[in-house]
């Protein structure tokens, strides 16, 4: 199992394939497990950079709390231990937020950014509340129900549900606990006119309560291509894994360079 010590922690990450490079990003609880499909397909065609966030998975727990930027600065760490000058971030749900935190503090590492069901706030009523409710429920007394919740919620199968279920039962409940915190606290909005970057925006037309993230982001990010995908709803990395999987590599092909 490859593992990065950074500073004293150290982290599991997988790499797979040839090729520009894409390094995804998990949100909360879940792990780079959510992302069996997109590891299993686009390392076909790109090099795929998987890992476990802090106190996630079979990352060891971070005695320093969990935020954007650390975690941000924990992925130039991995890059400039794999020898990587760029690569393009892929950041699912919460997880995009800290892509579009990578941008904005290491621009020039970055080749461009892919935010599947993502934003770069969390103000509305219905998504704030859903979020201070799982952070409720991350602790000890309780984690289990949370990391049973969101399990169910991204399994396609039971096969995947087992599979995500096992890696966020590993997780640090009080580092889960302060990841969850960043998403109510975190907002970039007003900064993103300085991404300019080509940036591919994914949601589906059924995440209603997203689509109003998903057209702010259009607007306010200079390099963007906003796609929905039809009878989806947020889930898409394993609930809609093919016609995810094509957009982005469609995406990669066609806008950003080949990296040396």
């Amino acid at each position: 199992m490859p593992m990065l010590d950074v500073k004293g922690v150290s982290l599991y990450y997988n790499v797979k394939g040839n090729g520009n490079p894409i390094v995804f990003i998990h949100p909360p609880l879940l792990t780079s497990e959510n992302f069996r499909y997109q590891i299993e397909e686009l390392s076909q065609y790109f090099k795929v950079i998987s890992f476990d966030i802090r106190g996630h998975g079979s990352s060891e727990y971070s005695p320093k709390p969990i935020t954007y930027h650390l975690i941000a600065e924990d992925i130039a760490h991995l890059l400039e231990h794999l020898k990587i000058e760029k690569a393009i971030l892929c950041g699912y749900s919460t997880g995009a937020s800290v892509a579009l935190e990578f941008m904005l503090t290491y621009l020039d590492r970055a080749l461009g950014g892919i935010l599947v069901s993502g934003m770069s706030e969390a103000s509305d009523f219905y998504n704030r509340q859903r979020i201070s409710l799982a952070v409720k429920l991350a602790k000890s007394s309780t984690f289990s129900i949370l990391a049973k919740a969101i399990s169910i919620g991204n399994a396609d199968s039971i096969e995947t549900l087992k599979t995500l279920y096992r890696a966020a039962e590993k997780g640090d409940v009080k580092n889960i606990n302060q990841y969850l915190q960043c998403s109510l606290e975190y907002n970039c909005t007003e900064q993103l006119e300085n991404i300019e970057l080509p940036v591919l925006l994914v949601y589906g037309k059924k995440d209603k309560s997203f689509h109003r993230y998903a057209n702010l982001l259009k607007e306010k990010l200079p390099g963007s291509d906003l796609r929905f995908i039809d009878k989806e709803k947020h889930q898409l990395p394993t609930k809609a894994a093919g016609k995810l999987n094509h957009l982005l590599i469609n995406f990669v092909e066609l806008h950003i360079k080949k990296n040396k």
